[in-house]
């Protein structure tokens, strides 16, 4: 019953269904499941929903550390292939097209699944402005908004725009070259 319901979800969603148009009746009945069954594990649809996006929270690759560049490189490139993933990408079209009507599932969004890539990013970049590979007056989290910006409207805004590979490495080079101190 569990899988099935938030398989259910998310399957409606990559359909194109927004969060506001589900219902616990239709996602039990899609489901195969009964209603007081979906009720008995979750008190309504927006506990579902919070245990649909955690199900999405995928671990954050591992750093090597070497270099500021490949790190950024290795973030970039998770959120490319999320990107890829029409799962991913209807679901963070969702979230950010209910973040008002639904702001404590955007929360959620945010606390689960934004919160530790955000973290991760800004350490690296820290870590960059450390080592000497980043300028020091840069704002750390605005220079993270550069890195992953150009990833997220391809992924989000322009849902059919091309993410191919080696995308990472371009939008880490031309921000680098930016933010790198000046000689």
């Amino acid at each position: 019953c569990i899988r099935d319901s938030i398989e259910t979800v998310l399957r409606l969603l990559e359909d194109g269904e927004s969060v506001c148009g589900l219902s616990i009746e239709r996602i039990a009945r899609e489901a195969g499941v009964g209603k007081a069954a979906v009720y008995r594990r979750w008190a309504g649809k927006e506990a579902l929903m919070i245990d649909v996006l955690r199900t999405l929270d995928e671990d954050q690759p591992e750093l090597v550390g070497e270099s500021v560049r490949d790190d950024l490189v290795a973030l970039l490139e998770v959120m490319r292939r999320r990107g890829l993933a029409k799962r991913h990408s209807a679901l963070l079209r969702t979230m950010i097209d209910q973040m008002k009507a639904q702001p404590r599932l955007w929360e959620e969004y945010h606390d689960t699944v934004v919160r530790g890539r955000r973290e991760a990013l800004c350490a690296v970049l820290r870590r960059g402005i450390a080592t000497g590979e980043i300028r020091g007056d840069l704002d750390p989290e605005l220079t993270a908004d550069l890195f992953t910006g150009p990833m997220l409207v391809r992924a989000v805004l322009h849902e059919r725009a091309d993410l191919p590979e080696g995308l990472p490495e371009q939008i880490v080079d031309a921000v680098l070259a930016g933010v790198r101190p000046r000689p």
